[in-house]
């Protein structure tokens, strides 16, 4: 994830981030300016249309239908937000109940080898978490001296949050913890799924095709059609124009497109590794 201080205005003028979406769309920018440049060489020089040419009025066309697209634009980038924030939350609930069940347990267990399974198995959820998330392959020993056995061909996750169900299970079953106890610290392990099936559903319920396929259609032909009827008034300035206009456009989308999934590998993607890092240093700190 791009780490930047939101407060230096001149550094974002200067500065070009290789996820900017000035690189990416510098190759359609080109192909948009010669675009635009032979339209204007064809009505004023070729053609050599009058101001009175019907092409002109091609504007009342475009004034109409980019207030629809910005409406559009603005509800599809909101959504893409929505999703990757909703991600961090559920990043959050598992730091957080990560956090409050390594604290009741420090001050349940007595046993060197209870609290160390939970040293372990904890951060060891929140590792194979992010990895199931970005459809990574998950090594069968995670940590030293404690050996999971993953089923790559199984749902990862669940296997680890068994494990630890199963360990607080024998440890109340054995009298080490009692049923309030157990009855305590459930809230914590059932959250647990809880996120999980949470990131599941963000990253496997992309955007409805048709509506992202229309957007990009819609910008398309948007910006295909400027040319006619802004070389009237701008000549030969349509040019930067229309590739300006292309650029805000397009950046928006795939502004959207890149943060619809947060679970990845893109710059502004979540950092769901360091954020499990983090989970595995406090709970060692705590147990």
């Amino acid at each position: 994830m791009v780490q930047y201080n939101p407060k230096d205005w001149i550094g974002y003028l200067f500065r070009f981030h290789k996820s900017d979406t000035f690189r990416q769309l510098i190759p359609m920018m080109l192909l948009i300016g010669l675009y635009a440049g032979s339209i204007a060489y064809l009505e004023l020089e070729y053609w050599k249309l009058s101001e009175n040419s019907n092409v002109k009025n091609l504007n009342l066309m475009h004034t109409t239908v980019g207030f629809v697209l910005s409406l559009l634009l603005a509800y599809r980038t909101n959504t893409a937000y929505d999703r990757w924030w909703e991600g961090r939350k559920q990043w959050g609930i598992l730091v957080n109940n990560s956090r409050n069940l390594a604290i009741k347990l420090s001050a349940y267990l007595t046993e060197e080898n209870d609290r160390f399974f939970f040293r372990k198995a904890i951060p060891a959820y929140a590792s194979i978490l992010s990895k199931h998330l970005t459809n990574e392959d998950v090594s069968k020993v995670l940590y030293d001296g404690l050996d999971l056995e993953i089923d790559q061909h199984k749902h990862r996750p669940n296997q680890v949050a068994k494990m630890i169900f199963q360990k607080a299970n024998d440890l109340y079953q054995s009298g080490k913890i009692s049923g309030e106890q157990f009855y305590i610290i459930n809230s914590e392990l059932q959250s647990f799924t809880e996120v999980c099936g949470a990131c599941e559903r963000i990253k496997n319920t992309p955007i409805p095709y048709s509506y992202s396929s229309f957007i990009k259609k819609f910008i398309f032909f948007f910006i295909m059609t400027l040319p006619f009827g802004f070389v009237f008034s701008l000549g030969y300035y349509v040019i930067p124009v229309v590739v300006f206009i292309f650029y805000v456009l397009a950046s928006l989308e795939l502004i959207a497109e890149e943060i619809e999934d947060p679970f990845g590998f893109d710059a502004n993607d979540l950092p769901t590794e360091k954020i499990a890092s983090n989970i595995k240093k406090h709970i060692e700190e705590i147990l």
